[in-house]
């Protein structure tokens, strides 16, 4: 079950996933443990599992129809999936068997029957086990607290799409909305905030924390901007020296020594002309900035082998390399640091 290696120039390297399906084009999120790569095929249902070294080492099959998106490791070690389709969220055991299921049905007043909230994105809480996860349907987030009780939380932008969710500084978990343009942020008593990002229409993709100050930041994808949010809400936007018109955003990620890396793809509903897709990598003195300029902080393009990827996530492993996922070419990437 090896991968054919696609390509390699300069740090980047390509892995095929080679899913067993029929169907292509859904690769999307990751998690990394000491030894591995888990990676989910959401419409092939499956999630495969890689060695450092970029070898296929297994695959996990998930209900036909389930839909896998989500994942993470929580701090016992155990791996959670998100079952988007059906409205679970599972832990998986080593060989990849579904051992726990919690239904995150939302069971709204007066309906007849639960609505399926389309868990998207899940997100660890700051304690390490409560798990958070996104109601792409509903406009909600929700919360899985460590006894199994489920909690729902309603956003005010009605049709906001919450995709990502990531722990912050102050213990809060903070979040994307796609089509709200906006930062969501739930305290710890389930307060919500949400704040609205200058650009219109800037379609904000993930938001990570800073390494150690007390901000997230975040991508849009169509704003073609990063941003720096802190924890009462003010937003500041950095222009990314973008190569063409028609790029736009996926994720980012911090490496080892705190420096930013950006996907950075040619718009696949805007391909004319056609380019390059690449990550950008901001010297780490970009998290030092308090005015919306980038022209004094270095940065660096890198180039990937493959065009037309759709770039969607990104992460550093505990060998201080970044992989991320490539949905439409189906391939996994390294650089290698």
């Amino acid at each position: 079950m090896n991968p054919t290696l696609s390509a390699t120039f300069g740090k980047i390297t390509e892995y095929n996933l080679n899913w067993p399906s029929s169907v292509h084009g859904s690769t999307h999120e990751l998690v990394i443990d000491e030894e591995h790569i888990y990676v989910t095929g959401q419409n092939m249902h499956r999630i495969a599992k890689f060695d450092y070294a970029g070898r296929i080492v297994d695959y996990y099959t998930m209900p036909d129809g389930s839909g896998p998106h989500g994942i993470l490791f929580d701090k016992h070690g155990r791996l959670w999936v998100s079952l988007e389709f059906p409205g679970l969220v599972v832990q998986l055991d080593g060989q990849g068997k579904i051992v726990k299921e919690i239904d995150v049905s939302l069971y709204a007043q007066g309906a007849k029957t639960p609505i399926n909230p389309a868990p998207h994105g899940i997100g660890l809480d700051a304690d390490g086990e409560s798990i958070w996860f996104t109601g792409k349907r509903t406009s909600t987030v929700g919360k899985i607290n460590p006894d199994g009780r489920v909690e729902h939380f309603q956003l005010n932008n009605l049709a906001a799409l919450p995709i990502f969710l990531s722990a912050g500084a102050n213990g809060t978990i903070w979040g994307t909305e796609l089509l709200g343009s906006a930062i969501l942020n739930v305290s710890t008593d389930g307060a919500v905030r949400e704040f609205n990002i200058p650009t219109p229409n800037s379609r904000p993709i993930a938001v990570i924390p800073d390494p150690t100050e007390p901000f997230m930041w975040f991508t849009e994808e169509a704003g073609v901007k990063i941003g720096k949010i802190d924890l009462h809400g003010n937003i500041t936007e950095y222009p990314v020296p973008a190569l063409q018109k028609n790029d736009i955003l996926g994720s980012l990620a911090f490496d080892r020594e705190n420096n930013l890396w950006i996907q950075v793809y040619v718009n696949p509903n805007n391909p004319n002309p056609a380019g390059y897709d690449y990550l950008l990598k901001f010297d780490k003195a970009i998290r030092n900035l308090t005015a919306p300029d980038i022209g004094g902080i270095p940065f660096s393009t890198h180039t990937l082998p493959s065009r037309g990827t759709v770039m969607h996530r990104i992460k550093m492993d505990y060998a201080g390399n970044l992989w991320f996922t490539e949905l439409m070419t189906d391939k996994l990437g390294k650089i290698m640091l």
